[in-house]
């Protein structure tokens, strides 16, 4: 009883009222309008179901969504390693949502892999060369070696595909590097991760001599590894240069240094 007499005198209030009348007539046009204005809209003069055209080539898919009455525009190009360039990598309305005739369809086309600019590497030590191309997603390749009276030893000379030309991430481009003006200069390559032995052989293959063997401790690795150099990792030197070579051993044995005749 005392409810009903609330909801009498909430009532009775005019504001709530219109207030109320206001919410009742709103409601009914939102049923309407999605009931039977939209629906009424969207028929009008036919509707179509988008078909799918991502992954077709931009003709096919525009041919295709011409035939079915619609209107297909070309938007943006963007990079994709995956979908071949010139394929359609999206499209706005998406596949199967039902649409007006002669609705506009947007294709976004793929501009295939992404390509970079080689940079520059002449002049530059073998270093920084790799640095360059790291910074660009390239990969230092084979590194050869000539005599050069106009740059100093180190020094890269050429390299396999010049400056400028735009290709592929994860290309490798080879440099040829200036080995001063003697015909004797050898670069050092790596003995790091070899056993000792190999390092012997590997050093006196190269015309240079094995100098002062260091052993350290180092438990991570087999007893007689390589685990350090000098000079370093294409360095260039002359015939007969010695290589320090630094080996490790285990925790038992003392650390000592023998030098090689």
């Amino acid at each position: 009883m005392k409810a009903k007499t609330i909801v009498s005198k909430i009532l009775s209030v005019k504001f709530i009222r219109i207030l109320l009348w206001t919410a009742g007539v709103f409601a009914t046009l939102l049923f309407l309008l999605d009931s039977f204005v939209m629906p009424w809209y969207v028929n009008k003069g036919g509707t179509r179901t988008v078909p799918n055209v991502v992954g077709m080539t931009e003709e096919r898919a525009m041919q295709l969504l011409k035939e079915n009455n619609l209107e297909p525009r070309k938007g943006d190009i963007r990079p994709d390693n995956k979908i071949p360039i010139g394929s359609v990598i999206t499209q706005n309305p998406l596949a199967d949502q039902t649409v007006k005739l002669g609705r506009r369809v947007y294709l976004t086309i793929s501009g295939g892999e992404q390509l970079v600019m080689v940079p520059l590497l002449r002049g530059r030590t073998i270093r920084d060369s790799k640095f360059s191309l790291d910074r660009v997603g390239l990969k230092q390749g084979r590194i050869q070696y000539q005599t050069s009276q106009e740059l100093p030893e180190g020094t890269i000379i050429l390299q396999d595909i010049p400056q400028g030309v735009k290709v592929k991430r994860g290309t490798y481009i080879g440099i040829t590097v200036s080995a001063g003006e003697s015909i004797d200069s050898i670069y050092i390559p790596s003995f790091i991760g070899k056993t000792l032995t190999e390092a012997r052989k590997m050093i006196r293959d190269k015309g240079l001599k094995v100098g002062t063997i260091t052993y350290q401790v180092n438990n991570d690795l087999l007893p007689n590894t390589v685990i350090d150099q000098l000079p370093r990792e294409n360095d260039v030197v002359t015939v007969d240069k010695e290589i320090d070579l630094f080996v490790s051993q285990t925790a038992e044995k003392n650390s000592q240094i023998i030098r090689e005749n």
